[in-house]
């Protein structure tokens, strides 16, 4: 996915049941955080800097949300697990993986998602993607920065009238 580009919009389940459809959420920005499968531990760190980070993200104006191929009973069991009651999780159990496929962080080899982290903006588009290695946890201070930068952007971009 390109930088820009309109982000695909898309109807998950989330932990509790609940459907999070993307275009819901128009006018806030959104860190969709694809991890390969609950209950290891690089993906467990993940979603706890998710959680950590609620209310700075809250404070951006954005929601951060856990993605992977596990079933909706798995996910509720691992956020109960390892302590998540802010970070919404969201099941793309089935059609297998057409989440992680339509924004291309599907690993078709091993059936699950790349790990990787895309911003959408508040018009739905991509403003940010990165992919990391397996093992590795996104820094959660990076994808801050880039919501902050934005935000910076954006004021720059705000035209005072003249008087």
């Amino acid at each position: 996915m390109d930088i820009g580009e309109p982000a695909p919009d898309f109807v998950l389940t989330d932990q509790n049941g609940d459907r999070f459809t993307l275009s819901d959420y128009q006018g806030r920005r959104i860190v969709l955080s694809f991890h390969p499968l609950a209950w290891t531990s690089t993906c467990t760190g993940q979603m706890k800097a998710l959680e950590e980070h609620w209310q700075e993200f809250d404070s951006l104006n954005t929601i951060a949300v856990g993605i992977s191929v596990d079933s909706v009973p798995c996910k509720k069991a691992w956020a109960r697990d390892i302590g998540l009651e802010m970070t919404t999780l969201l099941a793309d159990f089935w059609p297998h993986g057409a989440v992680a496929q339509e924004y291309a962080t599907f690993d078709a080899e091993r059936g699950v998602a790349y790990r990787a982290t895309i911003i959408v903006d508040e018009f739905q588009r991509i403003m940010f993607t990165k992919r990391y290695a397996p093992a590795e946890t996104p820094d959660i201070t990076e994808v801050i920065a880039a919501l902050r930068e934005q935000e910076l952007e954006r004021i720059e971009d705000i035209q005072v009238p003249k008087i």
